[in-house]
């Protein structure tokens, strides 16, 4: 590699660092564990997820919005299908080119990052409001599973059995938040809890923070909950057929969300309770990420 190249992934690098820096993600540490090289293919992931969920959540118009995440479909299809360089000056730049190596050394799928920009054109073009579950269980392909479907590879899964694991814990994990976040949810207008759940247990499903206050939306979250319960069984017996050091991140990502799904159970299905409960125990979670880390995540 030239200096000048050496120089621009270096800066790249840099850039790419930053953004998972100042997003806070709680799982920096985790992805911190993993050896130098795959820690920066999973930076570079994790920072196109970011920026395309900044487009989602933020106060463009909707056409802005649109303009932006389809900017990001060129991008993210012209690194696979044109020999390109890419300076990191440009728009996306730094990301882009850490994807792009990225890409080549562990056989990343083109499907799986326009399956996450899809994922958040579901939120541009909304806001969601009751789905289907058949629609639900789609947004969580798109905004979860995939994310997992590009890292597996990067953990060292390359293969089918790797892409179930990322199939099966993006599903549990969506679900957590989505049961976790009903009232800040219904704060934005939106309502990601099943129409056909709403409906069983007699729940208007036009008003989202009508439904968030509803006397049976723990009835709804508990139902949702033993779906989310299924996934993460499924996607224990997925890691089980998996080689073990390549599944030491997501066991550590399964674990701490886990702690949140007991905690859901334990709050009564209430997702206000589980808010407040976290407020006062903010400093304990922490210790128990920490433990998490530190029991599954040596390499």
């Amino acid at each position: 590699m030239s200096k000048g190249l050496s120089t621009n992934m270096d800066r790249a690098h840099d850039a790419v660092r930053q953004i998972v820096e100042r997003s806070g993600t709680s799982f920096f540490w985790a992805m911190r564990l993993l050896p130098e090289a795959r820690r920066q293919a999973i930076f570079a992931v994790y920072a196109f997820c970011r920026e395309v969920d900044d487009i989602a959540d933020g106060n463009m118009p909707r056409k802005d919005k649109h303009a932006a995440l389809d900017i990001w479909r060129k991008q993210i299809t012209d690194i696979f299908t044109v020999n390109i360089a890419i300076d990191d000056s440009t728009p996306n730049g730094a990301i882009l080119i850490i994807l792009q190596n990225a890409i080549v050394t562990y056989d990343l799928v083109k499907d799986d990052f326009i399956a996450i920009i899809d994922g958040m054109q579901m939120d541009v073009d909304g806001p969601i409001i009751a789905p289907s579950m058949q629609e639900l269980e789609l947004y969580c392909d798109r905004v979860a599973s995939a994310v997992g479907r590009l890292c597996v590879p990067i953990f060292g899964q390359a293969d089918a059995k790797g892409r179930a694991v990322a199939d099966h814990l993006g599903l549990a994990l969506q679900l957590t938040n989505i049961i976790r976040d009903v009232p800040e949810d219904a704060q934005i207008n939106r309502l990601y809890l099943p129409r056909e759940l709403l409906e069983q247990h007699g729940i208007d499903t036009g008003e989202p923070n009508a439904a968030a206050s509803h006397i049976n939306i723990a009835h709804v979250c508990e139902a949702l909950g033993q779906r989310a319960e299924q996934a993460y069984n499924d996607a224990k017996a997925a890691i089980a057929l998996c080689d073990p050091k390549a599944m030491k991140a997501p066991i550590i990502m399964m674990q701490v969300y886990y702690l949140n799904l007991k905690r859901l159970r334990h709050a009564a299905w209430q997702p206000q309770n589980l808010r407040n409960i976290g407020k006062l125990k903010r400093g304990t979670q922490k210790l128990e990420k920490l433990f998490v880390a530190l029991r599954y995540g040596a390499f």
